[in-house]
């Protein structure tokens, strides 16, 4: 592949990779202004955030298809200008009914971005022969950090939620619209069936998909809980936890591809979840708050790299599409995202949520046992 072609597909993979985390992360500062706006209690905001992930999931399972078809440039494009058009919707939405259905279909384009994505990142590192995977994912989490910022600042100087969207919404269309133009035509019509029953193999992946992600949701949503409940922060600073363990996951990020390349995909995923394993340990018996703050960053820089190792290797796999394996993959890790938090509380209520972090630790360790099965090529 030429280098000015490398070049330019490398950046715009990272800017689509920015741009699906900019736009997920843009509506969190804007869920309690359309909680008070619709005057709705816990349970029905519940509901009509499952709006988002239902959206999401439907087209990650339908992303197989489209990409089959198309190729993964053209979803990347409709589902960036999908998030960029929909989000100042989501600041108007004046009834449960309209905010349902505009989260359905901003999640619809969410689950679209994040299988083709993957899936064109997969084709450039095939492309290059070099692991790119980390760096990509990187980029996921700078936008996350980015559109929670950018929303968070906007509305801080009073410039309203409509015109604080809009805002986001016209960097996100520069991004994706730049982003389109360097992305690889590199995908083509499948050959074979379009259906195909996940392989073991595959399923194998997308259980270590999972767990990794359940343990990355229950960070954002429990970790601020738990060390109020141990008495180790006051509440105000809480969320030193999460933020420790977000900067320390990003960081793992950007050097992830070196440390790949140089050591590999197995030991990646041993060395990483071996630091998860000791961070949960610290975080769940620290008897002071430096203890624990150490421990969500070896959280952070453990888990940083298992997500990006396990797309890598699901596009590796020969046993079935790798369209259809990616589409597996980030099914069953959104899925995670969605059912764990819930399972973390239901725990934590019949043993606590020390030992709730337990239990997250010892799921961590399968992946660690996995690692070598994982990693041999199905026949």
């Amino acid at each position: 592949m030429p280098s000015a072609n490398w070049s330019a597909g490398l950046l715009a993979t990272r800017l689509a990779f920015f741009v699906a985390g900019f736009g997920l992360a843009a509506w969190a500062p804007l869920v309690p202004l359309a909680k008070e706006r619709l005057a709705v209690d816990d349970h029905m905001l519940g509901l009509l955030l499952l709006c988002l992930g239902t959206g999401s999931v439907i087209a990650m399972l339908l992303s197989s298809l489209s990409n089959a078809w198309y190729g993964s440039k053209p979803i990347i494009l409709a589902g960036g200008l999908g998030l960029a058009i929909i989000l100042p919707w989501l600041a108007i939405a004046d009834t449960p009914l309209s905010l349902g259905a505009t989260l359905f279909a901003f999640g619809v384009s969410l689950g679209s971005i994040d299988v083709a994505m993957n899936i064109h990142a997969i084709e450039l590192e095939r492309a290059t022969g070099r692991p790119l995977m980390s760096g990509f994912h990187a980029q996921y989490s700078l936008g996350e950090f980015t559109g929670s910022a950018a929303v968070t600042s906007f509305l801080s100087l009073q410039l309203g939620p409509l015109f604080s969207t809009f805002l986001c919404s016209a960097l996100m269309t520069i991004a994706i619209v730049s982003a389109w133009l360097g992305l690889l035509g590199t995908g083509s019509r499948q050959q074979g069936p379009l259906f195909v029953l996940p392989h073991r193999s595959v399923m194998l992946i997308a259980v270590l998909a999972a767990i990794t992600f359940l343990v990355e949701g229950a960070m954002l949503d429990w970790s601020a809980l738990l060390l109020v409940e141990r008495d180790l922060l006051a509440e105000a600073h809480g969320g030193i936890g999460c933020m420790l363990f977000s900067i320390a996951m990003t960081a793992g990020r950007l050097s992830g591809d070196a440390v790949v390349a140089r050591i590999g995909d197995r030991a990646t995923l041993m060395l990483g979840t071996l630091p998860t394993v000791t961070g949960f340990l610290a975080v769940v018996a620290a008897p002071v708050a430096l203890i624990a703050m150490a421990g969500f960053l070896l959280i952070g820089l453990g888990i940083s790299n298992v997500v990006p190792v396990l797309c890598r290797r699901a596009g590796k796999q020969k046993v079935m599409p790798a369209g259809v394996a990616i589409a597996v993959i980030t099914t069953a890790g959104y899925a995670g995202i969605l059912v764990g938090p819930a399972g973390i509380g239901l725990v934590a209520h019949m043993l606590g949520l020390p030992l709730a972090f337990a239990l997250l630790g010892a799921l961590m360790s399968i992946v660690t046992l996995s690692a070598r099965i994982m990693m041999i090529d199905p026949r």
